[in-house]
């Protein structure tokens, strides 16, 4: 799945809920704090951090590739 940046970046919170792997904020905070998510095959705990083009996102079975 790939996410197509408007801005110069999106956080990770935000392109978990942009592409549908969680259905609010409160519950992407919890799965990213919690361990679950990976940024470029590095557990990350902060929603706030911030994705580039060329990013990847892995969560539970889904890959999300960040785009510009």
């Amino acid at each position: 799945m790939e996410i197509k940046l408007t801005k110069e970046f999106i956080t990770l919170g935000q392109a978990l809920k942009a592409a549908s792997l969680v259905g609010s904020g409160s519950e992407a905070k919890m799965v990213i704090q919690d361990g679950y998510v990976k940024v470029n095959g590095e557990v990350e705990t902060r929603r706030g951090k911030k994705l580039y083009p060329g990013d990847k996102v892995e969560f539970e079975d889904d890959l999300i590739e960040v785009i510009s």
